[in-house]
């Protein structure tokens, strides 16, 4: 049964990688999406390929998730239009550097601290409030594996996702009576622009991150997604990890030597 037709999905971070790959699986399903992400040009792009596609409606904005007050002013337009989202997608997040702490740029951890936890926050403080009012909705958070074993100079990007797994499990606690729902996705290692951004465009490096395995794609975890959001109502999916099945922890992941 597909019970994302006719929903409206707010999907953030969704120029590039999971969160586009998730907002060609929603509008695919029929739902509305709400495509948010800095880069405009490719919100566009996206927008006219869904609608062609699919003939899926779409709401896109140009916004950066860190900007607490364009996140407010995003909420009251998408209300007087009635494109509130029933579903929220933090999906925006990034890694920036891998170093030790004591050789750490402040300015990376300041970027995914903004954006990993308090652009998550933002969006979520800001949307929660009328699903609760309605008694129905879903708000979902893409974690990562890395929310639940560090990994060597991987520190502060995995206290970011720590914090998601503890904000997750928190709002979920918040919202106990209600019938609105509180998800995390945590995947592995998955092939997308995250390197290419934790390495500040060094394409070459991002590319050894991938080798000698099969990584998981996008595609992989917007599958993962559409089943959360698609199990019934008093189903709550609350936490679903994925893995290439070549890799069984941060640290294990087998490489083809040839």
């Amino acid at each position: 049964m597909n019970r994302i037709e006719g929903r409206t999905v707010l999907v953030t971070g969704a120029t590039a990688g999971i969160g586009e790959a998730c907002a060609r699986r929603f509008a695919a399903e029929g739902a509305r999406v709400v495509l948010l992400g800095r880069r405009h040009e490719r919100l566009d792009a996206l927008a006219a390929e869904l609608r062609e596609a699919h003939g899926a409606e779409v709401r896109t904005a140009a916004l950066d998730v860190r900007d607490r007050l364009a996140v407010e002013r995003l909420r009251d337009e998408l209300e007087a239009e009635g494109f509130a989202p029933d579903v929220v997608l933090n999906n925006a997040g990034k890694a920036r550097g891998l170093d030790p702490v004591h050789e750490g740029d402040p300015d990376d951890w300041d970027e995914m601290i903004d954006t990993n936890l308090k652009g998550l926050l933002w969006v979520t403080r800001a949307f929660l409030p009328a699903m609760i009012e309605a008694d129905r909705g879903h708000v979902i958070n893409i974690g990562s594996t890395a929310g639940r074993w560090t990994y060597p100079k991987g520190n502060v990007y995995a206290a970011t996702k720590f914090g998601v797994k503890a904000l997750t499990e928190g709002i979920n606690l918040d919202l106990l009576g209600t019938r609105v729902r509180v998800s995390s996705v945590d995947p592995g290692l998955v092939e997308t622009e995250f390197s290419e951004v934790r390495f500040h465009g060094d394409v070459e490096r991002a590319r050894t991150v991938y080798e000698g395995y099969r990584p998981l794609r996008a595609e992989n975890v917007a599958d993962a997604v559409a089943y959360v959001v698609n199990a019934p109502e008093h189903v709550d999916v609350f936490n679903l990890v994925l893995l290439p099945t070549d890799q069984r922890h941060s640290m294990l992941v087998h490489r083809d030597d040839a």
